[in-house]
């Protein structure tokens, strides 16, 4: 499976227009619906701002924390908005900007909001060798962060996409992460987001994991913890195609929130977790992970590889899981494969929820073959 060059047996998934202005950064003067990602409420994009009931006030409370930090902030239309976040397109000045607030002030939202605002303030000084948009005012305290409007088209609107990028897409995806995993920023600015050996035991404690799956994970950990050289890697930790703009001077890569070290092949196994329908740019993936890099020889690259692979498709699995559960809470008189403002119909996450257990089958094969070799 290491070199996956096959594609799942799940059938394929029914094709469906795209519209306009659907991308994270969108034109201010495009109309349109954002894609649903799991556990994300769409909003039409008006080109005005709805400021009345309950959730109007909860906007004005955001653009205020914004004007504290970004006075000369003028919001335009909402991009997008969860139950975490509201990001709003304006401007400041002549300069065109997105506004991010956080809603939900939990410990975790909150720390990972803090840790993406570090990532843009580390970039004032650390360029990275990818374009990322330039930090404009930031307030860790409360959550605000506004930074400039990076122009371009998302290589994909959903997280999974229903059909197969572009290739020219997905190559330029590649080669603006690759270019970003070789990059070797100070280490103290970032940290590692990830604790793998937690993870694995949670997913385990969740049922997500079998007592084999833990035990082979732990023994791929124990051979990279115990390798000669350095096994962590600088990583996005988000690497979704709807995270990286297409844009005439090259790809740009957005929402930092999870930037940091990982082991290597983070992001080439999220990159591989959503091209279910693209053997070819699977295979790539596989052969740019396998080819490691100076520091990390074949066999350390393949075993990091898979973990990573392991804990990408366990946690979409269990994102899209408690997706379909919560819609099936909420709607239950919606008959079955009926499609609500974009997203995704029922039949569509059913078939997309097969593939990600088919994959994930895959990659545990994988890893019982590589700890055999150990």
């Amino acid at each position: 499976m290491y070199t996956a060059s096959s594609s799942v047996a799940a059938p394929p998934r029914p094709g469906r227009p795209v519209t306009p202005g659907g991308g994270p950064y969108l034109d201010p003067t495009q109309a349109g619906r954002n894609r649903l990602r799991a556990g994300t409420v769409t909003q039409t994009l008006s080109g005005r701002l709805d400021l009345s009931g309950p959730q109007g006030a909860q906007l004005r409370m955001a653009i205020n924390a914004v004007h504290r930090i970004c006075p000369e902030f003028k919001p335009v239309q909402v991009l997008r908005r969860s139950g975490r976040s509201v990001l709003l397109v304006g401007t400041t000045g002549r300069t065109s900007a997105v506004a991010k607030c956080l809603l939900d002030h939990s410990p975790v939202w909150t720390e990972r909001f803090r840790h993406e605002i570090a990532s843009y303030r580390a970039f004032v000084r650390n360029r990275p060798p990818v374009r990322a948009p330039r930090l404009i005012a930031a307030d860790p305290e409360n959550c605000a962060l506004v930074i400039e409007r990076m122009p371009g088209r998302a290589a994909a609107l959903a997280r999974h996409p229903v059909e197969a990028p572009p290739r020219g897409d997905v190559r330029l995806a590649l080669s603006a992460v690759t270019r970003l995993n070789a990059w070797r920023p100070q280490a103290d600015l970032f940290g590692a987001p990830l604790d793998y050996a937690s993870r694995i035991a949670r997913y385990h404690e969740l049922g997500l994991f079998t007592d084999r799956d833990l035990g082979d994970l732990r023994k791929l950990l124990h051979g990279l913890a115990a390798s000669r050289g350095s096994v962590r890697q600088f990583c996005h930790g988000d690497a979704l195609l709807s995270n990286i703009l297409l844009s005439p001077a090259g790809p740009v890569l957005v929402d930092w929130e999870h930037a940091g070290w990982y082991l290597p092949g983070y992001d080439l196994a999220t990159l591989w977790s959503v091209l279910a329908d693209a053997p070819q740019a699977r295979r790539q993936i596989s052969q740019l992970a396998a080819a490691g890099g100076p520091a990390i020889s074949g066999p350390v690259a393949r075993d990091a590889f898979l973990v990573n692979l392991m804990l990408v498709l366990t946690r979409e699995i269990r994102m899209y899981e408690t997706a379909v559960q919560r819609a099936m809470r909420e709607a239950p008189s919606t008959p079955p494969g009926a499609a609500q403002g974009g997203a995704p119909t029922g039949e569509e996450q059913r078939l997309l929820l097969r593939r990600l257990h088919d994959d994930c089958a895959m990659a545990r094969r994988a890893v019982r073959a590589a700890v055999g070799t150990r």
